[in-house]
């Protein structure tokens, strides 16, 4: 195993332990060794979201986004700090990015091919076909037309 990956592995570790601070020292070693660490600056930033540094959250945020721009995590994770700081038309904004990206997916591609061109489809089965009844019940909240007249003109 390679040193960067290992160490990726230790700050991981120290993240899921809750131990933010050495997480974000390990990432950020990393990264002065690799400043194109996709892995370790998405890593970051949530590190630094945790320890609620969220301008630097961001910061690291679009970091990732220039490396990978149509990522719906970079996007995900983006929206989420926004919100933190409470900047709700860029939250929006990300958001709708995330949208945008999780349609760009490899497998999404894959499945419009499949349906037979680039156009929004509707789902392929059929509805299951039912019956109407031949005759409906009787509903006694309605009056006949003509008898609930003649009785409306006998009740005024």
């Amino acid at each position: 195993m390679n040193d960067l990956q290992e160490q990726f592995d230790d700050a991981t570790f120290a993240f899921s332990q809750g131990d933010f601070e050495q997480a974000a020292a390990g990432f950020e070693t990393i990264l002065a060794a690799d400043e194109n660490h996709f892995d370790a600056r998405m890593s970051l930033s949530m590190t630094l979201c945790r320890l609620e540094q969220y301008e630097r959250a961001i910061e690291e945020g679009h970091k990732a986004e220039k490396l990978r721009p149509n990522d719906q995590l970079v996007h995900t994770n983006l929206s989420l700090f926004y919100v933190k700081i409470g900047n709700k038309d860029a939250a929006e904004h990300h958001g709708l990015q995330s949208k945008i990206a999780s349609w760009k997916q490899p497998g999404a591609a894959a499945r419009s091919s499949d349906e037979g061109g680039d156009e929004l489809q509707m789902a392929k089965t059929k509805p299951e076909s039912f019956k109407l009844p031949g005759k409906f019940p009787n509903m006694p909240w309605r009056k006949n037309r003509n008898k609930g007249q003649a009785e409306g003109d006998a009740d005024e």
